[in-house]
């Protein structure tokens, strides 16, 4: 049987730029829990993980053609999550993306 390859995910970068940070953390704290969920339960969380970083580098970008001060607290969000991945397995990581998850919706 072949294997069916799935094309690569890719951000629809205009539209994410018209998200608040808000809504940006809480979309990237979505794909790392389903990310850190995949990886404890054994299965392949590959396609997640890159969809996980494909949306912290879209931000990431974004931040730095903007010179916000929180492109520095959005790589050491990235940082955290790859320990928590590869390193320890730290569950705090899904309780701070949490947050902004909570903030977005009670902005609308």
């Amino acid at each position: 049987m072949n294997k069916v390859n799935t094309p690569p995910y890719a951000i629809d970068r205009e539209r994410w730029e018209r998200l608040t940070i808000l809504e940006q953390m809480g979309n990237i704290g979505s794909e790392v829990g389903r990310t850190l969920k995949l990886k404890q339960r054994g299965d392949n969380f590959e396609p997640a993980l890159i969809r996980a970083l494909d949306l912290f580098d879209a931000t990431v970008e974004l931040l730095i053609s903007k010179k916000s001060y929180r492109t520095r607290e959005v790589l050491r969000a990235k940082d955290q999550f790859l320990q928590a991945l590869y390193v320890h397995d730290d569950p705090s990581i899904e309780s701070y993306f949490m947050k902004f998850a909570i903030a977005a919706r009670n902005k609308r």
